[in-house]
């Protein structure tokens, strides 16, 4: 690492096992967003967390939109219950923000109501958007009911152990984008749990991912199977989570690099020169992927050939620079030139 990366809203410290309910969590500690309800971005939250008060949780059995077009059953289904996880990250959010207890019981049926209903998968791409769901209970762990607490336990722990277990059975595309995100959800969950024994197996399933997905010279396995920019913020961002959970536990997964000389640091200098608009790139091109074409065909447009657009990597540098402080100016100038903010949680970090 360049210099300390310690940040002042995030306690780093090391989990341990078994982890009490006020010490483990998977990236935001607990001083996560003190002082900042009087933020723009926290009267935002505030405001979203506020309407949902009184919409009912969304839970289903099942998500399922990999590999399905527009207009699918499941697919349309799946997208409605989705709506959840940003919603019960603004309502964590909201209770950190506050102190109005309204909010935290809201986040809590939310939480109960996914770890009652949900049946794991262990598709990643289809339950990649868990992550929001562990940060919104790293915010509301504490102050939880016991009964919600052991329910929603256990649910990290089988998330934990299932996409381990599914990574150590060689799954298909195992070093694709799809193990990134396996990656993200097991390190992340490992880290919810606080079991040693789960950190250290996620450990040794990053340093796999890096060494196979990443290239010396920085690019990815994905951009040459799918020349597109959009497949490698969705390899680097989950392996960043995944460090980043690391990260606020006290250990250095992003200065990490492979024998061959992969590593996260040297991807996203790769990426940087065409989200500073040095290079430019045309997405999808040249995909060696029968499905990018068919999802354009199907009228999904941002799967046909088309410039790549810089503010696509916003929320990219913005979660790099919470591991990389070289990547501060191109995230704030990403964020000064983008038609949108940064996710909220990566503003009030």
């Amino acid at each position: 690492m360049m210099r300390s990366l310690a940040f002042p809203l995030i306690v780093a410290v090391i989990a341990p096992a078994p982890a009490s309910a006020a010490s483990s969590y998977a990236v935001l500690g607990p001083r996560f967003a003190l002082g900042k309800a009087d933020s723009e971005t926290g009267r935002a939250i505030i405001a979203r967390a506020r309407a949902a008060l009184s919409r009912p949780p969304g839970a289903i059995p099942q998500l399922h939109t990999e590999g399905t077009l527009p207009g699918k059953g499941i697919r349309e289904i799946s997208l409605v219950a989705k709506r959840d996880q940003p919603i019960v990250l603004d309502l964590a959010m909201a209770w950190r923000l506050t102190g109005d207890r309204a909010f935290l019981d809201q986040a809590g049926r939310y939480l109960d109501a996914w770890a009652r209903i949900y049946q794991m998968s262990f598709n990643p791409i289809d339950e990649t958007g868990f992550d929001t769901l562990m940060m919104a209970y790293d915010l509301t762990k504490p102050d939880l009911p016991a009964y919600h607490r052991v329910r929603i336990d256990a649910f990290w722990r089988r998330m934990a152990t299932g996409y381990l277990d599914a990574m150590d059975a060689g799954p298909r595309n195992a070093n694709t984008n799809w193990q990134s995100h396996r990656i993200k959800l097991a390190t992340m969950a490992a880290f919810e749990t606080g079991d040693r024994a789960l950190i250290d197996r996620a450990r040794a399933a990053y340093r796999k991912q890096i060494a196979v997905n990443l290239r010396a010279d920085g690019s990815t396995f994905d951009f040459e199977e799918r020349d597109a920019l959009h497949y490698v913020t969705y390899d680097l961002d989950p392996l960043m989570m995944a460090a980043l959970a690391a990260k606020t536990h006290g250990e250095d997964w992003y200065g990490w690099t492979a024998p061959g000389g992969a590593g996260l640091g040297r991807s996203l200098t790769w990426l940087a020169q065409f989200a500073n608009g040095t290079k430019t790139h045309i997405e999808f091109a040249s995909s060696k992927v029968q499905f990018d074409r068919d999802r354009a065909a199907a009228g999904q447009d941002e799967y046909a050939p088309h410039p790549w657009k810089p503010e696509a990597a916003l929320d990219t540098f913005w979660i790099a620079r919470l591991l990389d402080p070289r990547f501060e100016p191109l995230a704030d100038t990403l964020a000064a030139n983008a038609k949108r903010r940064p996710a909220a949680w990566l503003t009030l970090y």
